[in-house]
């Protein structure tokens, strides 16, 4: 049972907030590629796929991470760090878990399929990105968003240009979420030398990440409202994402480590009132 309880936390099942923000740009993307009417099937198959790799990917960045999370104050507890698991078994669980979610989606077309592999290598080689690119939150805004053109590409077949537009989207607020989240570790980066947006932005950390969030805001509202007819309750549901982002704007600007990841983990609301403007401007519909 205490095996069991490693795994779960090796996986990050206690801390859910990761899952969701892979999940509502997945979501999105569901609804807007079907005109709001998703075939549950999809949903749940993409949703449970989303927790799978998820799962999938934080086993990989323990055992990346595993020489750098000790000297870091919030991860020195983690499983493989503190040496509770051995290195080997993250992979295991990785590939087992990743093996699960590709079994999800065998019902579905080949393009699917063939998108599902350049997943899986995208979320495998994030944790490596921190080596060595300045802002390797854009490469998880890829890794974070991907479920955007599978669920276009799940339901139509083939990938629309407006499909490729959510995604730079879903990048621009990658980066502003995960700069509020590097920016809570970013004494102990420093120290290590790792690369993160919050260390690159320096002191225009704050104004970086208000940028992100209104670039990402402004190219899901043109895509939504051009693309997709989408009119009152999206909107709406932007104007809340916005206020959430406004709220950040307090809670980061001293810095604080507190702050800072408070407003790091708000970012589910953020998404959240987006697909609510998705979803209820299509039920208005009907």
């Amino acid at each position: 049972m205490n095996r069991l309880r490693l795994y779960f936390k090796l996986i990050r099942l206690d801390k859910p907030i990761g899952i969701l923000l892979l999940l509502w740009p997945t979501l999105w993307a569901l609804w807007m590629a079907s005109d709001g009417q998703p075939d549950w099937r999809l949903v749940l198959i993409f949703t449970l796929g989303t927790v799978l790799m998820r799962s999938a990917g934080c086993a990989i960045n323990d055992y990346a991470d595993r020489d750098f999370d000790r000297h870091v104050k919030r991860t020195v507890d983690r499983p493989i760090t503190s040496g509770q698991l051995p290195a080997r078994e993250a992979l295991v669980v990785a590939a087992v878990l990743a093996l699960l979610a590709f079994v999800l989606i065998l019902p579905l077309n080949a393009l699917t399929l063939q998108m599902s592999v350049a997943a899986v290598i995208i979320a495998g080689t994030y944790p490596y990105f921190k080596r060595f690119f300045a802002i390797p939150q854009a490469y998880l805004g890829i890794a974070f968003g991907f479920g955007i053109p599978m669920g276009f590409a799940a339901v139509q077949n083939g990938v629309p240009a407006a499909a490729w537009w959510l995604l730079i989207a879903n990048v621009f607020w990658a980066i502003a979420y995960d700069t509020e989240y590097a920016m809570v570790d970013r004494d102990d980066d420093l120290k290590l030398g790792m690369k993160t947006s919050a260390i690159t932005f320096g002191r225009f950390d704050v104004a970086a990440v208000m940028f992100c969030y209104a670039a990402s805001f402004g190219i899901i509202f043109a895509v939504g409202w051009l693309e997709f007819c989408l009119r009152g309750w999206f909107a709406a549901g932007m104007l809340v994402a916005c206020a959430c982002a406004l709220h950040h704007y307090f809670l980061i600007r001293e810095r604080t480590r507190e702050g800072c990841f408070k407003a790091f983990r708000y970012n589910n609301w953020l998404g959240a009132a987006i697909f609510g403007g998705v979803l209820l401007d299509y039920l208005a519909r009907t």
